[in-house]
């Protein structure tokens, strides 16, 4: 079971890896650039793939350390 917990806890921080940082202009902010503060974008393909794939491995990863705290 506690190979499990491994297996999830690597496929966890890759999937956080591939993603893309949703606050890309964050540096535009401090300098004043607006442009793209108020864009509405929205998540499509593989970014929504990806942004699944965390919660489900989030809430799995969750489960199996309370399963273990039990």
């Amino acid at each position: 079971m506690y190979v499990l917990l491994i297996i999830i806890s690597i496929l966890l921080i890759a999937i956080v890896l591939l993603q893309s940082g949703k606050a890309e202009s964050a540096g535009s902010i401090i300098t004043g650039g607006n442009e793209d503060l108020f864009a509405n974008r929205k998540e499509r393909g593989g970014e929504l793939f990806i942004t699944r794939l965390t919660l489900i491995l989030g809430i799995a990863f969750f489960a199996v350390c309370m399963f273990f705290g039990f």
